[in-house]
C-alpha cells in the first residue's frame, strides 16, 4: 500500500499593529501559493483591540488552512520603545495561535529571508516581490510589500526544513566539507 503524503503548509507572518502581512504556501513538492495579504485593524480602535483583530484574523487563517508551520519575522531593535513594544506585541499574536493549535513556529529575521528568495540579504522590497512572483508563478507582483514579506518568510522556512525538493536558490547551501582521513 502506498502511503499518500500530505503538502507541507507554511503561513508566513509579518507582523504589525497597523498591517500585518500574511502567506500560505503548499509545499506539494514545490512551493505553492494558498493565499496572501494583509490584516489592518482600524488605526482609531483601542491597542487591545487592534490585537484581538489580529488574533481573530491569523486564528481564522489557522482554521481555513491548518498549516503544519508557521514563519514569523523576528522584532528587530528599534529606537523607538513603544513602537518595540507595539511590534513584539503584535507578534505575540502569532505565537499564541502557534500555541494554541499546536503548531511549530520559528522566527527568521528579515535578512535571512531575503537571502531564502533573493539570494541576498541586502534586498530591497521590489526585488524580494518579484523573486516571490517568479517562485510562486504569480501572474502579478505580490501586494502589499508585507503580504510579499509574508510569503518570503515562508519559502524561508521551507528551505529550513530540508525538503530537497524545495530548495529556491542552490547558491544559499554550502556544502559540508568532511575531513579527510589521513590514513
Amino acid at each position: 500500500m502506498q502511503m499518500i503524503m500530505a503538502p507541507t503548509i507554511i503561513l508566513g507572518i509579518d507582523p504589525g499593529t497597523r498591517i500585518t502581512g500574511y502567506g500560505i504556501i503548499a509545499i506539494d513538492p514545490h512551493p505553492k501559493p494558498l493565499d496572501f495579504g494583509c490584516i489592518c485593524p482600524p488605526p482609531k480602535l483601542p491597542l487591545e483591540m487592534r490585537y484581538k483583530i489580529l488574533f481573530d484574523s491569523l486564528e481564522k487563517l489557522v482554521e481555513k488552512y491548518n498549516p503544519t508551520a508557521i514563519a514569523v519575522e523576528s522584532q528587530f531593535v528599534l529606537k523607538n520603545a513603544q513602537s518595540a513594544i507595539k511590534l513584539g506585541m503584535a507578534k505575540g499574536m502569532a505565537l499564541l495561535i502557534a500555541a494554541k493549535y499546536n503548531i511549530p513556529i520559528q522566527e527568521f529575521a528579515p535578512k535571512k529571508a531575503k537571502l531564502a528568495v533573493v539570494g541576498h540579504g541586502s534586498a530591497s522590497k521590489w526585488q524580494v516581490q518579484k523573486m516571490i512572483q517568479s517562485i510562486l508563478q504569480l501572474p502579478t507582483l505580490p501586494e502589499p510589500e508585507d503580504a510579499a514579506d509574508a510569503l518570503a518568510l515562508a519559502l524561508c522556512y521551507s528551505n529550513q526544513i530540508k525538503e530537497p525538493h524545495v530548495c529556491i536558490h542552490p547558491r544559499n547551501f554550502k556544502r559540508k566539507r568532511t575531513p579527510r582521513s589521513h590514513h
